[in-house]
C-alpha cells in the first residue's frame, strides 16, 4: 500500500510513524514540504527512510514568500533523487493567509517549474474552484487533486485526465458527496491518502492522523466502489507509480 501524501515533518515523532507504517503494510509514503524548510526536512526524511519519497512546493498559505529567488531554491531542491512532484500548490480564498494576487503568482510560478522539470502538479484548492480551473487551463502535464474536496471539479478533473486523491475526511459520516465522487472517478485516475497529522479517518477521528491509517480511507472508498479492498490497493499503488514515476 501507499500513502500518496502525508505531512510527515508535522508529526510528533515521524521515524516511529513510518515504522507503525511499514507494520501495518504501507511500503511507500510521499511526504511534503510546504515552504522550504519544509521541503529541505522532506528530503531529509525521503533520504533516511527507504520507501519515502518527497514532494516539494510552496503552499498557498507560504505564497507571500515565494519570489522568483524562492523558486529558483526550489528548483534546486527538485533535483533530488527523490523528489517526485511540485506541491502542494494552488490556491486557497477560505483562510486567505496569504493575499490572492501573491497566491495566484505563487501558483502560475511553480506550475511553470513542473512543466519544465516534467513533474506532477499536486494542487490545493479550498474555495477557489474556478480560479484553479483557470489557473491550470495552459498546463498540460499531470495534475493531482490532493485531499479532495470540491465535487464540483470533478467533470473537469474527469475530462482532463486528472488524478484525483481521496483523504480521511471521505470516510466522515456526512461525506456522502466525497464518496459519491469516488464511486466515480476512472480505476486509472483514483488516489488515497492521509494528509497527516491532519483528517484521520473516521475509526480513529480525534487521533493524530498518519500514514498507517490510509488503510481505513482505503477501506472506505473500496466500499462505495463495490471493490475489494486489496483489489482498490493494488490498484491505487499501480496509479501511483505511473503518476509519480516511482520504481516498481
Amino acid at each position: 500500500m501507499i500513502d500518496t501524501h502525508a505531512h510527515l515533518d508535522a508529526l510528533d515523532e515521524p521515524d516511529a510513524a513510518v515504522a507503525r507504517a511499514r507494520e501495518a503494510g504501507i511500503e511507500r509514503i510521499l511526504t511534503v514540504g510546504t515552504d522550504l524548510a519544509g521541503c529541505g526536512r522532506a528530503l531529509e526524511l525521503a533520504g533516511a527512510h527507504e520507501g519515502v519519497f518527497a514532494i516539494l512546493g510552496i503552499h498557498p498559505h507560504e505564497a507571500s514568500a515565494a519570489d522568483a529567488e524562492t523558486v529558483r531554491q526550489l528548483a534546486r531542491l527538485q533535483a533530488h533523487p527523490k523528489a517526485v512532484a511540485v506541491g502542494e500548490i494552488g490556491l486557497d480564498h477560505y483562510r486567505d493567509y496569504a493575499p490572492r494576487d501573491d497566491q495566484q503568482r505563487a501558483f502560475a510560478a511553480q506550475l511553470a517549474l513542473a512543466a519544465e522539470l516534467g513533474k506532477p502538479a499536486v494542487i490545493h484548492t479550498r474555495a477557489a474552484d474556478e480560479d484553479t480551473l483557470a489557473a491550470l487551463d495552459g498546463f498540460g502535464g499531470t495534475v493531482v487533486l490532493h485531499c479532495f474536496s470540491a465535487p464540483r471539479l470533478l467533470p473537469a478533473a474527469l475530462e482532463r485526465g486528472w488524478y484525483v486523491s481521496f483523504a480521511g475526511n471521505a470516510t466522515f459520516p456526512k461525506a456522502t458527496d466525497l464518496r459519491l465522487a469516488a464511486s466515480q472517478v476512472p480505476a486509472d485516475r483514483i488516489l488515497a491518502e492521509t494528509d497527516s497529522p491532519y483528517l484521520a479517518p473516521q475509526p480513529v477521528r480525534g487521533r493524530q492522523n498518519e500514514p498507517a491509517y490510509v488503510v481505513h480511507t482505503l477501506a472506505a472508498l473500496a466500499a462505495v466502489r463495490g471493490e475489494e479492498p486489496r483489489e482498490l490497493e493494488e490498484r491505487i499503488e499501480s496509479n501511483a507509480i505511473a503518476c509519480f514515476g516511482l520504481p516498481e
